[in-house]
């Protein structure tokens, strides 16, 4: 198992990672001294010529021609070992660079998780908000000026393009008068359609229904309440057919 320490090279007084087997590395804290490979090669080319200068040979003998061999080897394998220092910290840096980014992958992934989980949180809180309810001729209104890329705060009976009567204009502007927040919030995040009181029609000692293709036909009590409901319409669908049959309107209940 080898282990890591910062060293400093006692003679050229560079700063160094050591790293070998834990032995290795124990020794050399408890010598407390570390010099480099660079300044080990040197020092032993320096012993080698101090060790040639001893000995005596003729300036152009086969020892002469071996040193010259020898101090080539030495120096090639000098930047050999150079190099080799160098791809080694090239390789930890890299190693370094790596595991950052993966670390830093790591916590943008946490943080899109919390992003998405807040995000649910959020639509969801939003859905439980009830959208704002609006007339059918508001909810048609919207639409249309939607389709047609129209502004929405603009004055409605500016916009003849949208094909509406004047009276249906004024009850828009009315209403958007009346309810400007529920506008707004029905342009911007939706709306449900007002659902258009509807009526029964109750003629009095009879079982007769008015049917909505304008029919009056008389039903069994057995079924004459299904018949009545089934047949239940607004008051302008009422006075189409004939607006003496308004009086015997009478409002039909939402559990109806």
């Amino acid at each position: 198992m080898t282990k890591k320490i910062n060293v400093t090279c006692e003679k050229c007084k560079e700063n160094f990672i050591f790293e070998a087997e834990r032995s290795v590395v124990d020794k050399v804290l408890e010598e407390g001294h570390y010099i480099c490979f660079t300044c080990q090669d040197e020092m032993n080319e320096e012993k080698m010529t101090k060790f040639e200068e001893e000995v005596k040979r003729p300036a152009n003998g086969p020892l002469t021609e071996l040193n010259n061999n020898m101090q080539e080897v030495f120096s090639q394998y000098r930047k050999m070992r150079q190099y080799a220092d160098y791809l080694e910290y090239d390789s930890k840096q890299k190693d370094e660079r790596i595991q950052d980014f993966k670390n830093a992958l790591n916590e943008a992934s946490n943080e899109l998780s919390r992003l998405s989980h807040e995000n649910g949180s959020l639509k969801s809180q939003l859905q439980q908000q009830a959208l704002p309810v609006v007339p059918e001729f508001v909810a048609e209104w919207i639409e249309i000026l939607k389709t047609k890329g129209l502004k929405p705060l603009k004055n409605p009976e500016t916009y003849g393009e949208t094909g509406f009567t004047e009276e249906k204009l004024q009850n828009i502007v009315f209403w958007i008068s009346e309810h400007q927040e529920d506008y707004m919030r029905a342009w911007l995040d939706g709306y449900q359609v007002e659902k258009p009181q509807l009526f029964k029609l109750i003629f009095p000692n009879s079982t007769a229904v008015l049917q909505k293709d304008g029919e009056l036909n008389s039903f069994v009590d057995t079924v004459y309440k299904r018949y009545l409901i089934e047949n239940a319409m607004t008051e302008q669908e009422i006075k189409s057919i004939d607006e003496r049959y308004w009086q015997f309107a009478v409002p039909v209940e939402v559990q109806e």
